[in-house]
């Protein structure tokens, strides 16, 4: 059995890509935290299509949900667990590290302004609205994660097998990085 790969980091720093990256290379299924997430938000009545919704208001409110009622993240990360235990699985999640003991967990890591232009190319919006967006994404998951789990997003780098600093470095360089990690963990 293949070991799972949690792929965790903050809001646009290129999980999604390096994620991909990983599988295809390794054959391995790939599986967002957020889209599972996102599943949960359409059953509650929320419009939660593409990438970006996160970031519109529609995803603001959800999240100001979750921050009342954690029902939703503990499912999905039940799910999660389920499915990275199994083996096989290249999964991003922002709580996953911390939350199962075995597999490969990569951590990118990136300041907020690279973060911010990454978001600012993608969704096209403007280099103060991405910038807004992904602190207000940022602080409020760490604020949701203490206080559900416990551990301290983005500062408790102890879970991680390798932290790679992505602001330096295109996709394809933090791709074969993370790559080589997976090699020497297997």
């Amino acid at each position: 059995m293949t070991k799972s790969i949690v792929i965790s980091g903050p809001p646009a720093v290129g999980k999604t890509t390096v994620a991909k990256g990983l599988a295809d290379e390794f054959n391995l299924k790939y599986i967002s935290g957020g889209d599972v997430l996102k599943e949960m938000a359409r059953e509650q009545g929320f419009d939660a299509i593409g990438d970006d919704w996160w970031d519109t208001e529609s995803g603001m409110k959800f999240l100001r949900q979750r921050e009342i009622n954690s029902e939703f993240d503990k499912k999905v990360d039940d799910r999660l667990i389920q499915l990275f235990n199994n083996g096989g699985m290249v999964i991003t999640s922002y709580t996953l590290p911390w939350l199962v003991e075995n597999g490969i967990k990569i951590w990118l890591s990136g300041s907020h302004d690279s973060s911010s232009k990454r978001m600012q190319t993608r969704d096209n919006m403007t280099s103060q609205e991405a910038y807004e967006i992904t602190k207000l994404r940022y602080d409020k998951n760490r604020v949701l994660y203490k206080k559900l789990y416990h551990f301290d997003f983005g500062n408790d780098m102890s879970v991680f097998d390798k932290i790679i600093d992505t602001d330096d470095l295109n996709a394809t360089q933090v791709i074969d990085i993370a790559k080589e990690t997976v090699r020497k963990s297997q």
